[in-house]
């Protein structure tokens, strides 16, 4: 099959994947069991345009997948070999040692690397271990139902373009694994085989997974600037840049940085020691992490797992008010609106809305008003700890000033309007560091 012009093959036979402790040989595959493939995902490695590097990269990747070796590991093997520096920090997170500036870079090279990167996605290759790679054919979200019937428990969710495994289908039923999601999907909302990979090739992202318990995010690529927030273990957070350079770290600065947080900072040291730095995503906002912490790789969505909130006894009964904490019906109305778009701004459930204009819009059908902005809203609610959140508290994040919230849903989730990518998804209570978790009433 060919896609821009290039050929990307799905290599199954003799491959060794190794999976949750679980080694399972690729020989098997057809055979293999739900528990043996449970929380793979969809991950891509780029390939050069030349030919001749590209053969030589399709054979590396195809020997470290034989091998068992992480696909985060060959990406930073081929980074070194390709010449970037490698950090030479003894392990201690964010060290801040220098290491050698590389040579300037110019205009025109900048605009090239903007080019190159608009074009990634015509230059990458799928290595999945799927048996048989299924896509969310939906413009919000997928049930993932634990039987194959249209009444049976929802056990997860998939937004548009998530990836699956699909074991088989049977009576218009795909019996799928998505992350760590198992169940059954009507079979008609899925892209399936090379379509499935078309859309996949088409929907990765570059992401960074922390590699530590927890890790500290700046403002600026320096352990002399501001901490931003604090993120954690566990969850996928977009890569804006990868690679920075003094011209792009310059254009940055000028559009996003305060002069408070410049003035902390030694430019000069910042831009010798920018190998070590990488630009994420934290819902719509920029910031930086080391390098050293976290892993990188191409990915689609997965499923999330649903839960139902098992309501803690009180002698005085559930703490419920119009729409208020422990109120599950403001959660059950939330999840509708799942997988709708993001729109800075706006307040509309279904053509789009921004963090706060989803918490304010949700309240506002059961008779609350809110303001729209996040901090407003939590000067509108009462502190309650983390071991007492209920479904439909709020939950407040920021640095320095609260500047995003969510809704909790139960079971150490959230759900927000995060950016115009993700729309509105399902999240980690902690993917980042709350400042305050409120309750409205």
């Amino acid at each position: 099959m060919i896609f821009n012009k290039k050929t990307f093959i799905i290599k199954l036979a003799a491959v060794s994947i190794a999976l949750t402790g679980v080694a399972v040989n690729a020989e098997k595959v057809k055979n293999v069991t739900e528990q043996a493939i449970t929380g793979v995902s969809a991950s891509i490695d780029k390939v050069s345009d030349k030919d001749d590097k590209s053969n030589s990269d399709e054979g590396k990747a195809e020997l470290a997948t034989q091998a068992g070796v992480s696909e985060e590991t060959m990406a930073a093997k081929e980074k070194d070999s390709a010449g970037n520096k490698k950090d030479s920090t003894d392990g201690k997170a964010e060290s801040g040692e220098e290491v050698e500036e590389s040579d300037a870079t110019t205009a025109a090279a900048v605009d090239a690397e903007l080019e190159d990167e608009e074009k990634d996605k015509e230059n990458i290759k799928l290595n999945l271990v799927y048996d048989r790679l299924g896509m969310a054919k939906v413009d919000t979200y997928l049930n993932v139902r634990k039987h194959p019937s249209e009444t049976a428990k929802i056990v997860g969710k998939m937004t548009k373009f998530s990836g699956c495994n699909i074991y088989n289908i049977k009576k218009g039923w795909a019996k799928i694994v998505s992350g760590q999601v198992r169940g059954y999907v009507k079979a008609e909302f899925l892209y399936k085989d090379d379509a499935a990979l078309e859309r996949a090739i088409e929907v990765a992202t570059l992401r960074a997974n922390v590699k530590t318990l927890t890790l500290n995010v700046r403002f600026l690529p320096t352990t002399d600037s501001r901490i931003y927030d604090l993120i954690s273990r566990g969850s996928d957070y977009d890569i804006k840049k990868l690679n920075i350079t003094e011209s792009w770290m310059d254009k940055f600065m000028s559009k996003h940085a305060k002069k408070k947080d410049i003035k902390l900072i030694n430019k000069e040291e910042m831009y010798a020691d920018l190998d070590n730095w990488a630009c994420i995503h934290i819902d719509d906002e920029l910031c930086f992490v080391c390098k050293e912490y976290i892993k990188t790789s191409y990915k689609v969505d997965r499923a999330v797992k649903i839960k139902a909130h098992k309501k803690k006894k009180s002698s005085k009964g559930s703490s419920s008010s119009s729409g208020g904490g422990g109120n599950q019906s403001i959660v059950d109305y939330a999840m509708q609106f799942l997988g709708n778009p993001y729109v800075w701004g706006g307040v509309s459930l279904t053509n789009g809305c921004d963090c706060s204009g989803f918490t304010m819009s949700l309240y506002a059908k059961y008779g609350v008003s809110l303001p729209h902005f996040a901090a407003s809203q939590a000067s509108c609610t009462r502190s309650v700890s983390a071991a007492e959140a209920q479904p439909g508290d709020l939950f407040f994040y920021g640095s320095g000033e609260i500047s995003h919230v969510a809704m909790y849903i139960g079971n150490g989730q959230i759900i927000h309007a995060s950016n115009s990518r993700t729309g509105i998804i399902i999240s980690n209570a902690y993917y980042r560091t709350p400042v305050k978790i409120g309750r409205v009433g």
